[in-house]
């Protein structure tokens, strides 16, 4: 099956057509309006109707944030402004002498085949004292999974798939296309 994938994000893209490697992902490097919103269900599902109207074919999209509960969910929903803004060391100073660093990455796939559908996926962890890591991208070397003593940016791939909120999402789409 065809699916055009709207991403600018290489990594993220990577990411994607490996785990659903039986079916043909097409990366289409367009921007779609971001709106400022309370979840990232809500900013998927504008994007989406937006690109239904600009594409043929079966679209997915993801969008995903971290929500770091000492921060109160910040940076959450402007997770990617904020990493473009502050990065990763920002996030570390935010979080400087906060000994709850607990956090939680969230993903959510908005799927169209002539209606949107969505697929979530959350990981649970925690925010590292620095950044570990050279692999995967943004948020990665600074998140520690729930069960791990290492960031995202310190695994390959494929094991950060088995873990990340990404891959969980991913894997209820790969269930939903099977059917």
């Amino acid at each position: 099956m065809k699916i055009y994938f709207v991403t600018t994000n290489t990594g993220k893209y990577e990411e994607v057509k490996k785990m659903l490697s039986e079916h043909e992902i097409i990366r289409k490097d367009m921007t779609y309006p971001e709106i400022q919103a309370d979840t990232l269900e809500e900013v998927a599902d504008f994007g989406m109707e937006f690109l239904s109207k600009k594409l043929d074919g079966k679209i997915m999209l993801e969008d995903s944030g971290l929500f770091i509960n000492a921060l109160n969910g910040f940076p959450g929903v402007y997770s990617a402004y904020v990493f473009k803004s502050i990065g990763n060391e920002g996030i570390i100073k935010l979080m400087a002498g906060i000994e709850d660093r607990r956090a939680y990455f969230k993903s959510v796939i908005a799927f169209y085949d002539g209606k949107v559908r969505f697929f979530e996926g959350e990981c649970n962890g925690s925010i590292s004292e620095n950044v570990r890591g050279e692999s995967g991208f943004g948020y990665d070397p600074i998140f520690i999974p729930e069960g791990e003593a290492r960031t995202f940016g310190e695994m390959e791939k494929e094991e950060k798939n088995r873990y990340s909120h990404r891959g969980m999402a991913v894997l209820k789409l790969k269930k939903f296309l099977r059917v």
